[in-house]
């Protein structure tokens, strides 16, 4: 069976568009702007069959006219939310089943970041490996604000995405690694994988190789968004922040608020 190339095309200053293809065809997921995407197509003489949507976000929708073109190519996303061009509203439960290139998804509905996020996870490519494109709820080491949802909606989505298996590889939508890192090391600081990982990842970038995808196995060893019930963060949050910490969701709450102000 022919093998499928996941590739993360650069967009504006941090964003990735992933473009899946089996060598001929391509899925494209959350087009933000059509001309890197457009380039690369002609570049390696693939053809647009698909756009994925997982949130109505500018940097994530708004090449999808302008790499439409006039084609008719089916565009799914998320039921609730409003997007212009979708052929197909998708929520929790649903399918979607891609001929060219041969890709099968399920719908995990992920809110917090916006109301109305979706997540498509691929069972398994042709070799095997699963995977997930979950926008800008999961992030190496981080997860997304919440703009429109509730802390314990994205601890929900979180988990929804941590419950996949361990080595689902994780296709999220902007290279914010290092800074998550330093912040997860700031949740988690004798954390001996995260500190591995912000070695790895600081050659990564160094060289201008993007640190993802990532794994969700890795994921819950890094993540401090992931990690909101272990002891050692919860300690953590309650020294630097002087709050106390009855639970995950408190943890996550608290964890979230500081990362918007840390820097």
């Amino acid at each position: 069976m022919n093998s499928l190339e996941y590739v993360p095309v650069p967009a504006f200053d941090d964003n990735y568009i992933w473009v899946v293809s089996d060598g001929h065809h391509a899925v494209v997921v959350d087009p933000g702007d059509a001309a890197p995407v457009k380039a690369y197509l002609a570049k390696r003489g693939w053809r647009l069959s698909a756009i994925l949507l997982t949130h109505h976000h500018a940097d994530h929708v708004g090449g999808v006219a302008d790499l439409l073109d006039g084609q008719v190519v089916p565009v799914y996303g998320p039921a609730g939310e409003a997007i212009p061009y979708l052929t197909t509203r998708l929520k929790q439960g649903d399918e979607v089943h891609i001929a060219a290139p041969a890709l099968n998804f399920s719908i995990l509905d992920v809110p917090g970041h916006t109301s109305g996020h979706i997540a498509f996870f691929q069972a398994a490519d042709p070799r095997g490996t699963p995977h997930v494109f979950c926008g800008d709820t999961l992030f190496a080491c981080g997860c997304g604000r919440l703009f429109e949802g509730t802390p314990a909606q994205m601890l929900d989505s979180l988990d929804a995405l941590a419950g996949l298996p361990g080595e689902t590889e994780v296709h999220c939508a902007h290279e914010y690694t290092l800074s998550n890192i330093r912040f997860a090391l700031a949740c988690e600081p004798d954390n001996a994988k995260l500190q591995a990982w912000r070695d790895e990842a600081t050659n990564l970038r160094a060289r201008h190789v993007p640190t993802l995808p990532t794994t969700i196995a890795h994921e819950r060893a890094v993540n401090p968004f992931l990690r909101a019930g272990e002891p050692s963060v919860q300690a953590t949050l309650a020294e630097q922040l002087h709050e106390s910490v009855p639970d995950r969701l408190a943890a996550f709450t608290l964890m979230r608020e500081w990362k918007n102000r840390f820097h």
